[in-house]
């Protein structure tokens, strides 16, 4: 459906690129419509062009304020060309047709910057603008709507290199870009008026928290957790408590049980951390190797199952100090077991979180990725041998585990279920020493254990460390300029060294 350009309205706040577009439009013969301060610099150029006002009969009113809202202008936006009912009703109210649309908006967001006036910044909201830029792009089977200055190149293009036609694909490409803009501007003037930047631009249910991450700091949540959880029991999630039951979730996503032959996990969470997790047979074995993880960094903590919990399971914690319960289920005579604390949250997992992305505001903006997906892209076995059937059943469990740890991250797993762990250290090296530390703290045998680390072994002092404690297989992205050091030590001592090619940091 290509679209022959044969008529535009022209308004800008801003007239950068504007006069190197006037002698393309000229050359195509294009009627051009505008009005105010575009008109008036069109004119100046050399331009010819039809007042809108000539169009409407209404001059510019109030300041300014109303100068293109009118029907004849919108129905030039809007009129459907393939419907006879709206090619009749332009004929009787002598709408033309507008076959493009040149729109910019306002500065709001620099007039914030640049004034505390709140009666300057008020003048700076566009009206015409945003619903010019909403009309036209509605229409995009009619109309090319061009709503940023960075698009004149294109626009150029269009005018001298396509003769003025545009395809339908191209239009609805550009009414995509002019949807974001007005998106932007509208979530600009939103955090104007709530005082913060991103302060829920897309109008979600918001749940004023206790306090934020601390006492002295304001929280809220937005959003609708009661598609993901029911909540059986215990005093109102806090702030942290959120936090901390986000990583259990996306941890135990790893491990959902999608049916019966599946192995129960259990997993133990604190600060974000892992600090035990372990796969059994039945849950109440599970979660026991798991609170041995690390038993005195599970005060306090986040607990969580991808198997519904059981009277044994629940006479084993039920006297436990801690923050939050999460499992699929919890069977009838279990729950009151569990519910003698008042203040322990009991959370039903109904379904995991389907975001696709992440994200976090920094830096006057919002840093925005996917979600790490995966837990490895290839399987290189580089090292002295091969691994056994357990070895790598526990490097990929591993592996999983130290995806959800911070970064740098070393995991120890024996028989899946994790010895010793380090997080969020500032070198490989102290998260691995710090995991051994752990490991033999709780008096773990290392022999024949693995270790995972989510990003590659810089120099060969990991190895050599680990294997010295009794680690005889290792998991790594690889990538690292020094690989073979690391490589050829295991190949040296028969030792396994699985590469994977993906690498998992957490920040």
């Amino acid at each position: 459906m290509q679209q022959k350009i044969k008529s535009a309205l022209i308004s800008v706040y801003n007239k950068d690129g504007l006069k190197e577009i006037l002698p393309l439009l000229q050359q195509q013969n294009i009627t051009i419509y505008s009005t105010g301060g575009t008109q008036k610099f069109i004119e100046e150029n050399g331009g010819k062009c039809v007042s809108v006002e000539s169009l409407t009969g209404y001059p510019s009113i109030l300041g300014g304020r109303v100068k293109t809202l009118h029907p004849v202008v919108f129905g030039g936006f809007l009129a459907r060309r393939d419907v006879e009912s709206d090619i009749r009703e332009m004929e009787q109210y002598h709408i033309p047709e507008i076959d493009l649309v040149v729109v910019d908006l306002y500065p709001f967001e620099e007039t914030v910057k640049a004034t505390k006036e709140e009666a300057a910044i008020i003048e700076k909201i566009d009206i015409g603008g945003p619903s010019m830029i909403r009309a036209a792009a509605k229409n995009f089977k009619s109309v090319l709507v061009i709503a940023d200055k960075k698009e004149y190149s294109e626009l150029k293009n269009i005018l001298s290199d396509k003769n003025a036609e545009t395809s339908l694909e191209e239009r609805k490409d550009f009414a995509r870009k002019a949807f974001d803009v007005c998106s932007g501007y509208d979530i600009a003037i939103s955090n104007y008026f709530n005082k913060t930047n991103f302060a829920n631009p897309f109008r979600l249910e918001k749940k004023v928290l206790r306090y934020g991450e601390n006492p002295h700091q304001q929280g809220y949540f937005l959003g609708d957790m009661s598609e993901i959880f029911e909540q059986l029991h215990g005093k109102e999630l806090s702030y942290n408590n959120l936090v901390d039951v986000d990583s259990a979730v996306q941890l135990m996503k790893e491990f959902e049980k999608k049916n019966e032959t599946d192995l129960s996990t259990f997993a133990v969470i604190k600060h974000t951390n892992v600090c035990g997790i372990a796969q059994r047979k039945n849950i109440s074995e599970a979660f026991s190797a798991a609170l041995a993880g690390d038993p005195e960094s599970a005060f306090g903590g986040v607990l969580i199952s991808n198997s519904t919990i059981d009277k044994t399971t629940a006479e084993a914690l039920k006297d436990l100090f801690i923050e939050v319960l999460i499992a699929p289920d919890f069977d009838e005579d279990a729950l009151p077991l569990l519910k003698s604390k008042k203040n322990r949250i009991i959370l039903k997992l109904q379904e995991f979180p389907k975001e696709e992305e992440q994200s976090k505001a920094l830096l006057n903006g919002l840093l925005i990725q996917e979600n790490d997906k995966g837990n490895y892209t290839e399987w290189k076995e580089e090292g002295g041998r091969a691994s056994s059937e357990q070895e790598k059943e526990d490097l990929i469990f591993a592996n999983l585990v130290c995806k959800h740890l911070k970064s740098n991250a070393i995991t120890i797993v024996k028989n899946k279920q994790l010895l010793g762990k380090g997080a969020g250290q500032t070198s490989r090296v102290d998260a691995l020493r710090h995991a051994i530390e752990k490991a033999n703290q709780f008096e773990f045998d290392l022999q024949n254990s693995v270790v995972a680390s989510d990003a590659f072994f810089p120099f060969d002092d990991c190895v050599k460390i680990a294997h010295n404690a009794g680690v005889t297989a290792f998991i790594q992205p690889g990538g690292s300029i020094r690989d073979k050091d690391s490589i050829d030590y295991c190949k040296e001592n028969n030792l396994v060294m699985v590469i994977t090619g993906l690498r998992h940091f957490k920040h």
